[in-house]
């Protein structure tokens, strides 16, 4: 006899839940259950036909009678989880043509519908005054190539300020709302989520969202503000952190003078809403590495070079944008500013020329 290698055991008192992430079952053990579990854990070979919780943890798929293959995991258990929990979204029906696609589609949204989406919280959040961002210019770059190609990720920034427009225009192109599209009807787009981004979305619902860290801006007091992309503004939700900007971001102190760098959240209860099942977790961070490239692409138009990271202090920013124990979560940071267009900072830079003794 064997245990299944595929569980994850939660505690929730009176008793335990165990999951078969594999094949996104889950079973509620009492304690009587969770001992018998235990022992078999500890020694398969005390498995009992003739024992009824043996028989039914075998059924269940909590026991197996073969060895299920395991397949080597390079990184730990959370990560293995995570992933192979992730995959196969289970369906009790495929449709067999594009007509019962469409019905079985059809009969989810509204079914979504009639329940009420998340409230916008940002836009209740901060209750202060709303800071208008300059309308976006219109970039000089002559050809998306030119941005693709100069794209560069650096690692040592002047510390030089960025103007106004420039931010408006950063942010606008990368987490705005787009005013050229909203005469881009669609009947199929259902009211509320006709908004759109320049940068692609699951299910259209704008998960993510952005916080910018100012540290050197024309016209704009150091601080973390919020932007609101339906009315392309800021507000301000708390003043600049008392330590290094490397202390948020893993240690890595070569961006301690970055003027501008913009945290990009999602909103999984948007999420949740509309797409139930776990694998919409990896939409979240699918929709954050878009709206990441668009930032480069659109800073690296308006002349800046940049950088980006997933290394930070998760509970540090989290009380930063005021998002302990949210729904909200940070899943990136990106910035960008002026630079002498070094891969790597100066610092590392003499380190690696350094001559043996």
């Amino acid at each position: 006899m064997q245990i299944n290698p595929y569980l994850f055991i939660l505690p929730r008192t009176p008793g335990q839940i165990v999951w078969n992430y594999k094949d996104h079952t889950q079973h509620e053990l009492d304690l009587d259950y969770s001992s018998r579990l235990a022992q078999l854990i500890h020694n398969p070979e005390l498995y009992d036909n003739d024992n009824i919780i043996d028989t039914q943890l075998l059924n269940a798929g909590i026991l197996t009678v073969s060895v299920i293959n395991n397949p080597v995991w390079g990184w730990d258990e959370l990560s293995k989880i995570y992933h192979i929990g992730t995959r196969n979204i289970p369906c009790e029906y495929i449709p067999d043509n594009i007509h019962e696609w469409a019905r079985q589609y059809l009969e989810h949204c509204n079914e979504v519908l009639a329940s009420s989406p998340p409230a916008d919280d940002t836009a209740e959040r901060p209750p202060g005054r709303r800071i208008a961002l300059p309308a976006p210019s219109t970039l000089n770059d002559d050809s998306l190539s030119n941005a693709l190609t100069r794209r560069k990720t650096c690692r040592s920034f002047t510390g030089s300020a960025v103007r106004l427009s420039d931010v408006g225009s950063l942010l606008y192109l990368t987490l705005g709302y787009l005013r050229e599209r909203e005469g881009d009807c669609d009947d199929s787009i259902a009211e509320g989520l006709d908004a759109r981004r320049s940068s692609p979305s699951g299910g259209g619902l704008n998960a993510c969202e952005g916080y910018l860290l100012i540290q050197n801006v024309e016209g704009l007091a150091p601080g973390v503000y919020a932007y609101h992309p339906t009315e392309h503004a800021l507000s301000l939700i708390n003043p600049s952190p008392d330590t290094a900007l490397g202390n948020l971001l893993g240690g890595q102190h070569f961006i301690n003078n970055l003027p501008l760098g913009l945290f990009i959240t999602a909103r999984f209860d948007r999420l949740w809403w509309k797409y139930p099942h776990s694998r919409a977790y990896r939409m979240a961070f699918v929709e954050a590495g878009h709206l990441s490239q668009t930032f480069q692409l659109a800073a690296t138009a308006l002349g800046m070079n940049t950088w980006l990271t997933g290394a930070f202090a998760d509970d540090q920013v989290d009380t930063l944008l005021q998002l302990e124990n949210a729904t909200e979560q940070p899943l990136f940071f990106v910035g960008c500013g002026e630079s002498d267009g070094q891969a790597m900072c100066q610092e590392m830079r003499d380190l690696l020329r350094e001559t043996p003794a």
